[in-house]
């Protein structure tokens, strides 16, 4: 009994302790605690970059052996059934299977049966993203953009140190492809309210006038002013031949190649705008061909500049050679990144994607064409409007679109 009392009296006593003690949740941490804290804190941060970027690469071999394609189609699927159709090994069809349902991109039936007979399927909500190549919410290719980063890093570290840059074509086909890819939903689905926010350059373009689509990469930027402006004539310059080669495909493909002109040339070269502007002879079919004031007043109605202006290595000229073959009235259209005027730390999330790539291959790629300047990808308003000064313009002014990645301007 004693016992009793005097284990009852003491739990009495430390009661009374803590009830005018602070309570403990309120009790601060250490520095040395905060700082171990804030060390595990980031750690776990990188770790899960490394699991978003893996993850990645994984959505890229889905989209390139068609697996999320196949799998919308056929509905819930086995791994033996998906390699059979795809041609994949069978055992890495099960374990990308298995991966994607683990990163919440697939849906499996009963996880619990064996792996034989384990069906998987594609959530109706992640087909848009995934596989619709011109849904306005298809982001898959950002995995290309991965992949090709990943292909020249070798050549980004050999090169870190000389700064000589990083050619374009080294980051193969998978970056190329990427970057069309992403913005082709984009282009196929704004391009005419685009241009309509400069109502007289869409008047001339409506009555045949001429359009110069400068960096037009794969060519679905000038594809769709094309198919946006059935009256008008586009010529599409880029500096990289194979994606000049994959533009032309896709405007036959598109049924536009009688519309359409794709050249391979350096915008920053004079020489190179001035034959685009002469390109306007090699069309020899319509009605819009043989108008008076093709001759009378050579040169272009609207030059379009999609995220390139910062990848030029000579901006400034490349503006002027553009200013010197306007047409009276005609003006730039340029959409470029939309990031703050000024440089600040901790940005937000797109702003520090797009200084990790400036690092992996925008800054790299411009280089190797031209260290004149070489911005790189982040391109602020402030410096856009300086080098449109810089060429000779009076007047930059930022058009009124929304768009969470790209800000736009009219030059004249």
């Amino acid at each position: 009994m004693s016992e009793t009392l005097t284990t009852t009296g003491a739990e009495e006593a430390r009661t009374a302790v803590l009830d005018d003690a602070a309570p403990i949740d309120a009790i601060a941490p250490s520095p040395e605690e905060q700082e171990a804290a804030l060390v595990g804190a980031f750690a776990e941060q990188l770790v899960g970059m490394l699991a978003s970027a893996t993850t990645l690469l994984t959505v890229e071999l889905g989209r390139r052996f068609g697996l999320y394609r196949t799998l919308r189609e056929q509905g819930p699927t086995t791994a033996d059934r998906l390699a059979r159709t795809t041609g994949v090994a069978p055992r890495y069809a099960r374990e990308w299977l298995e991966q994607q349902a683990a990163a919440g991109l697939l849906a499996v039936e009963d996880p619990a049966v064996s792996r034989d007979i384990r069906r998987f399927s594609l959530p109706a909500h992640h087909a848009p993203v995934l596989v619709d190549e011109t849904h306005p919410a298809h982001a898959a290719p950002v995995a290309g953009l991965l992949a090709g980063v990943a292909l020249a890093f070798p050549e980004v570290v050999a090169d870190f140190r000389q700064g000589r840059g990083v050619a374009f074509e080294e980051y193969g086909g998978e970056l190329r492809q990427g970057l069309g890819a992403l913005n082709r939903p984009g282009f196929t689905h704004e391009m005419r309210a685009w241009v309509e926010t400069l109502p007289d350059r869409a008047a001339a373009l409506d009555a045949g006038g001429l359009v110069l689509d400068a960096g037009c990469g794969t060519g679905w930027s000038t594809i769709a002013l094309a198919t946006a402006f059935p009256s008008a004539r586009v010529i599409g310059l880029d500096l990289d031949g194979a994606s000049i080669d994959e533009a032309r495909e896709h405007a036959a493909a598109a049924g536009v190649a009688d519309r359409v002109v794709f050249l391979v040339g350096n915008a920053g070269d004079a020489t190179a705008v001035r034959d685009a502007a002469a390109a306007i002879r090699v069309f020899t079919t319509g009605p819009v061909e043989s108008r008076e004031t093709d001759a009378a007043s050579p040169g272009f109605d609207l030059v379009t500049v999609f995220e390139a202006l910062h990848d030029m290595g000579r901006p400034v000229d490349a503006l002027a050679a553009f200013r010197s073959q306007l047409r009276p009235g005609g003006a730039i259209l340029v959409a470029d990144e939309r990031v703050a005027d000024e440089f600040h730390a901790d940005a937000d999330a797109v702003e520090r994607m797009l200084y990790a790539m400036s690092v992996l291959h925008c800054l790299p790629a411009t280089t190797a064409e031209s260290d004149t300047v070489a911005n790189g990808t982040v391109l602020r308003a402030p410096t856009v409007r300086r080098w449109a000064a810089a060429a000779g313009f009076g007047r930059v002014d930022v058009l009124p679109i929304e768009n969470p990645f790209w800000r736009f301007y009219r030059i004249d």
